[in-house]
C-alpha cells in the first residue's frame, strides 16, 4: 500500500495513504498530522498567483522549534482547490518519504 511520511529525526509527524503533489511538494491531508500539539501558530504569510495566500506553522518537536516549516492554504484559489485542508512541509526541515 502506498504511503507518504513526514519525519523530524526519528519521529513521524504525518502519515497518509493519500496525498497531493503540487510543484514538487507533498501535500498531506490535515488529518494526517499525528499530534496537533506540534503545530504552533505563525504570523508568516506568502502569496502564490495561482494558489492564493499561504499561512504557516512553526513545528515544535522534541524541544526544538522549526520556524515556518509547514504551510497550508486556508482558502486556495479554484485552480488549487484540491489542496484545501492539506499541509506541506519544507524539505530542509522535515524529511518527506513516499513509498509505493
Amino acid at each position: 500500500m502506498p504511503r507518504a511520511l513526514a519525519k523530524i529525526g526519528n519521529r513521524i509527524i504525518a502519515e497518509t495513504a493519500t496525498w497531493k503533489i503540487v510543484e514538487h511538494n507533498v501535500y498531506f491531508p490535515r488529518s494526517a498530522i499525528i499530534d496537533d500539539s506540534i503545530l504552533q501558530g505563525s504570523d508568516q504569510s506568502t502569496f502564490c498567483s495561482w494558489k492564493g495566500y499561504a499561512s504557516y506553522w512553526h513545528l515544535k518537536v522534541d524541544g526544538r522549534t522549526l520556524e515556518n516549516a509547514a504551510w497550508y492554504y486556508r482558502d486556495p484559489y479554484d485552480a488549487a482547490a484540491d489542496i484545501k485542508d492539506h499541509v506541506a512541509f519544507y524539505k530542509d526541515s522535515v524529511q518527506i518519504i513516499q513509498e509505493s
